[in-house]
């Protein structure tokens, strides 16, 4: 990358930042305006930039990028308040996840038949599942639509990436061993050591982490600065000493978030100004990286089959799902159509698509790949050009319904939970 060019990006960051204020009453997100920064750069049009996805530098910086969107998003969650108020968010990721897998490996095995065995199409149905409600800020910060559903959206997006997660792996693990000329024994024993161990690396290190710094703060032991950026190291810890006893570094960064949001929540103040300021910046540049590397070539290798995929996805699996986990709430029919299509697929599916890449025993790698490229694309405009007239839409018919006992209106206490992108 060229000096020219990274001032370029630096100009763009800067400007955008600018007018971030007034676009936040548009219908253009930040997500939308680096991925379409990214194809202006990439070697297609302007030919400024070129960047592999998948070289070492760009996966450090998403790998990076993962693991603090996973600690940051569940140290908000509040495990207590989840069990009490929010039974519309258990539902969606108890219930509505598990459909939105099944329904997508079902779509990708009717979609696919001969290229994806029954494992790869439940890989691409799981990376395909977790959602994003960032990338439709406009529906998590509309004040007309009811918090419950707001909230919900927010929980189930904090905590849905997560929980995908350890599901990947096994059926990564399970694809692995539908290859003869691997081991099943050597299989398994990696897929448990990789599900199992990172929990318990996660919950020590948060638990214990985050006691040494609480007990430091009290005392006056540590700076505030210092307090931060221990509080932020401990994600990275809990990854790297996950990946050095066998357990995967991911889950043990989302464990670990977890636990210290539930055990030390007096010291998250940081992680929480971390992920609204600097976290952005990391998944910004993230899907900027995006638009100028893989965008093309993707689109170069669509046919029908994958935007039936996309289509699928983005329109059957995930409303299916929803549909079918709101059973017995009485949920309105608009809710329901409302939440179905408000689960964007935004950084986790993009990221979890680079463990796809690393494993080069899987000959469906290349498919999976392009389908999720292709439906990160597609859900980052459509999803971001709905959210302001959706949430309008479905903000004014609950603002106008008589009947105040329904469940969308149930008042909820505050989560802090991810925040719509903002300055």
């Amino acid at each position: 990358m060229s000096v020219e060019t990274l001032a370029l990006i630096a100009l763009f960051v800067l400007g955008f930042g600018a007018i971030s204020g007034r676009l936040e009453k548009s219908p253009i997100t930040p997500p939308m305006a680096f991925v379409a920064f990214g194809l202006l750069l990439s070697p297609q049009i302007l030919g400024w930039l070129d960047v592999n996805f998948t070289s070492e530098l760009v996966k450090l910086l998403c790998e990076i990028t993962l693991t603090l969107v996973l600690f940051t998003d569940a140290s908000r969650i509040d495990l207590k308040l989840l069990r009490q108020d929010y039974q519309l968010p258990l539902r969606l990721l108890g219930i509505g996840l598990p459909l939105t897998i099944l329904f997508g490996t079902i779509l990708a095995l009717v979609l696919f038949p001969g290229e994806l065995n029954l494992w790869e199409a439940a890989v691409l149905g799981t990376i395909l599942a977790p959602t994003d409600a960032a990338l439709g800020q406009a529906v998590v910060s509309n004040p007309r639509v009811p918090p419950c559903i707001r909230q919900s959206l927010n929980v189930e997006s904090g905590l849905n990436d997560g929980i995908c997660l350890p599901i990947l792996l096994v059926f990564l693990s399970l694809a692995g061993m539908a290859d003869e000329s691997q081991n099943i024994n050597t299989w398994l024993q990696f897929g448990a050591m990789q599900v199992l161990l990172g929990p318990v690396v996660g919950v020590a290190v948060g638990y214990i982490g985050g006691w040494l710094v609480e007990k430091s703060s009290r005392h006056g032991w540590i700076t505030h600065a210092f307090k931060d950026l221990s509080v932020l190291g401990l994600s990275l810890l809990a990854y790297t000493l996950a990946e050095l006893v066998g357990g995967n570094g991911f889950i043990a960064a989302f464990c670990a978030g977890l636990t210290l949001g539930n055990t030390a929540r007096s010291i998250c103040n940081c992680l929480y100004e971390f992920g609204e300021a600097e976290g952005q910046l990391l998944v910004l540049l993230v899907f900027m990286a995006y638009g100028t590397s893989v965008v093309f070539p993707a689109l170069s290798q669509t046919n029908g089959s994958i935007v039936g995929s996309v289509l699928g996805s983005l329109l059957v699996a995930r409303s299916i799902g929803v549909l079918l986990s709101g059973i017995g709430l009485k949920l309105r029919w608009d809710t329901a159509i409302f939440l179905g299509w408000f689960g964007p697929r935004g950084i986790a599916s993009l990221l979890y698509a680079l463990l796809v890449v690393e494993e080069q025993h899987l000959p469906g790698q290349s498919l999976i790949f392009t389908t999720t490229i292709v439906t990160v694309l597609v859900s980052v405009f459509a999803h971001g050009l709905s959210a302001f007239p959706g949430a309008n839409w479905y903000g004014n018919r609950m603002m106008s319904e008589i009947d105040r006992t329904l469940p969308e209106l149930k008042p909820v206490k505050t989560m802090r939970v991810r925040l719509p992108w903002k300055a």
